[in-house]
């Protein structure tokens, strides 16, 4: 599954998020400027980021899994944690 997000945070904000959410919880298998990919018992999932004209990010992430599973559910997660990372008035809900 493909999800993808805008966000104000800038690329290196993202990736570090990426970083700190993801190497929580899986390990990583590849490590580049723009781009993470971690890997578990759950599956793979690969992040990249991209600046976007303007200031906003293009957050793109990628799991090996079909859709609501629950590698897609963590991918989901990460997304909004973001989003509550830029804009401190949303709050995070969800199941998943």
């Amino acid at each position: 599954m493909k999800y993808f997000h805008r966000t104000s945070l800038t690329p290196d904000e993202v990736i570090a998020s990426a970083a700190s959410y993801f190497g929580a919880r899986m390990g990583p298998t590849h490590e580049g400027r723009r781009a993470r990919r971690f890997s578990s018992g759950l599956g793979q999932v690969s992040i990249t980021v991209e600046a976007e004209g303007g200031h906003y990010t293009l957050i793109g992430i990628e799991t090996d899994q079909p859709g609501e599973s629950e590698l897609d559910k963590v991918a989901k997660r990460f997304l909004t944690t973001v989003h509550a990372q830029a804009d401190r008035r949303h709050v995070v809900r969800g199941a998943y």
